[in-house]
């Protein structure tokens, strides 16, 4: 693929500032050397097909795993190899790929089960808030949430990670299986959080989508970025349309 666009010097507060990120699982190294940032306010898009380090960099960004070496910065703070408690009561909020929600708690308990380490204080209003981005939660609070749609799932999910009062929340494939009606209505969603000011991390295999709401965007493959710019630079860019837009 293309090379990398040149990086710019930030002009906000960077929230997340990853350098020289190496990272695998016992011998086997699957993130090589991998330089990211996020600043206050934006959606940062991480693209790449499976199989492509995703994973990998959304665990040792939430402590999950600790990396070989490389530095991980979180508003201000030098967090590598801090733990994943740690980073969630610090604010940085993971919402994993395929949902995991609890399936025999209602969908109140999910939510407030958010609020377990960070946001307890003002987990009311909070829950207030996020039934108003997510209607359709207030119509099944009380209902098992291994009961409801993979799209209401997904939902339920993302608002339990938001009950936790992020400061970066790391949103991990979150369109994967939903039908595309339910993907538009996602990243709708996802869209109307981000501009209420939390910056997002948006790791995506659904390229097209990511970069319509994306302020900028990284791609990765085999554990490298390739290429990295404003989500509407790497649109245009051939590389991209050609391999993830099936523009020829």
């Amino acid at each position: 693929m293309g090379r990398v666009v040149p990086g710019k010097r930030w002009q906000g507060v960077v929230v997340l500032e990853v350098t020289g990120l190496y990272a695998g699982y016992g011998d086997t190294e699957i993130l090589h050397g991998i330089d990211i940032a996020a600043q206050h306010g934006e959606i940062v898009a991480v693209l790449g097909s499976n199989g492509a380090g995703k994973s990998t960099l959304n665990n040792v960004l939430s402590g999950i795993l600790e990396p070989a070496s490389g530095e991980i910065r979180f508003d201000g703070e030098d967090v590598t190899g801090v733990s994943a408690e740690e980073l969630v009561a610090r604010g940085l909020i993971h919402v994993p790929e395929g949902r995991r929600v609890f399936p025999n708690l209602t969908v109140l308990e999910n939510l407030e089960m958010g609020s377990y380490r960070r946001g307890r204080e003002r987990r009311r209003q909070n829950l207030q808030n996020i039934v108003a981005i997510f209607p359709r939660l207030q119509e099944r609070l009380s209902q098992s949430a291994g009961t409801l749609s993979g799209g209401e799932q997904q939902m339920l999910a993302i608002g339990r990670g938001l009950m936790a009062e992020p400061k970066l929340l790391i949103l991990d494939e979150p369109s994967l299986g939903l039908a595309p009606v339910l993907v538009d209505e996602l990243f709708s969603l996802i869209r109307s959080i981000n501009e209420g000011g939390l910056t997002i991390l948006l790791v995506e295999q659904n390229v097209a989508r990511s970069l319509e709401i994306a302020s900028r965007a990284y791609v990765i493959e085999q554990g490298v970025i390739v290429l990295s710019g404003s989500a509407a630079e790497l649109a245009s860019n051939e590389d991209v349309r050609r391999s993830y837009l099936g523009v020829m």
